[in-house]
């Protein structure tokens, strides 16, 4: 059975698009799922445990509870998080700073679950840059993100774009492997509501929220994944994006960087 999934992602294109993506997890049916993070801005962070349900059930996902999570760093910071609920272990003063290699420990219905992740030096968002086409009848919008890219080869990006404080969130993912050390070229593609009403129409006095994450390479591999199924390039198609943590859980570890800004369309 497959289910389909609706998600944003680019690498080294000028613009986002929609992709379905067709996620072949027929035996994957109660698999543990984690979904962890940790970044250099103050504030706790969440590990969110929980179960993956069968296709032909809900999309409601059982939290794992009573699990021990533990958070660590290279330079001997370390903390057990709290359960607060619906799956959702939390930290009370655990710091991420960039440059540190963050390690993730999850013991969970009897088995153990080990994941790290090393988090970038930040890369500054100066701004962003507004540009629009004409596609048909509608005006699709574009921003381009306004950073430099460092000298060293190997820097890795995720953009997050949220409209109107909507809680859909459209993912874009880029590599400095083409444009290394120099100023971005790569513009975010805004969503002008030509997929059958699933995206929201960004208009003129739309607010729009990018968030830039300087992220390693097991993350952007996870994200690159899911642009990879849902293109189907290759031979062999993952049933699921490769994860960074053991065991066989699925999911993600990611300790990154953070840089926002908020843009009114005009």
């Amino acid at each position: 059975m497959k289910k389909t999934f609706f998600i944003i992602l680019s690498a080294f294109v000028l613009t986002s698009c929609e992709k379905e993506i067709d996620l072949d997890l027929t035996d994957q049916s109660g698999n543990i799922v984690i979904e962890g993070n940790v970044t250099d801005t103050e504030g706790s962070y969440t590990v969110k445990i929980t179960k993956s349900v069968g296709f032909s059930q809900p999309n409601q996902y059982p939290a794992v509870t009573g699990a021990q999570v533990i958070l660590s760093d290279n330079t001997g910071q370390t903390e057990t998080l709290t359960y607060t609920g619906s799956g959702e272990y939390k930290t009370s003063s655990f710091q991420g700073v960039a440059g540190r290699t963050y390690t993730l420990k999850v013991l969970a219905d009897g088995k153990q679950y080990t994941a790290q992740s090393t988090m970038p030096q930040a890369v500054e968002l100066e701004g962003l840059v507004q540009d629009s086409f004409k596609m048909g009848d509608k005006t699709t919008y574009t921003l381009l993100p306004v950073f430099t890219d460092p000298a060293e080869l190997g820097n890795r990006y995720l953009f997050s774009v949220t409209i109107n404080n909507l809680s859909k969130k459209y993912i874009s993912v880029l590599s400095d492997n083409l444009n290394n050390g120099l100023p971005n070229q790569w513009s975010l593609g805004l969503p002008n509501d030509d997929n059958k009403g699933r995206d929201h129409e960004v208009v003129p006095g739309d607010e729009i929220r990018v968030e830039m994450q300087s992220i390693d390479t097991n993350i952007f591999t996870y994200y690159s994944a899911l642009l990879q199924i849902s293109d189907g390039y290759g031979t062999v198609t993952p049933a699921n994006p490769p994860s960074n943590i053991s065991n066989g859980a699925l999911g993600y570890f990611s300790a990154h960087t953070v840089r926002s800004l908020v843009f009114q369309i005009q």
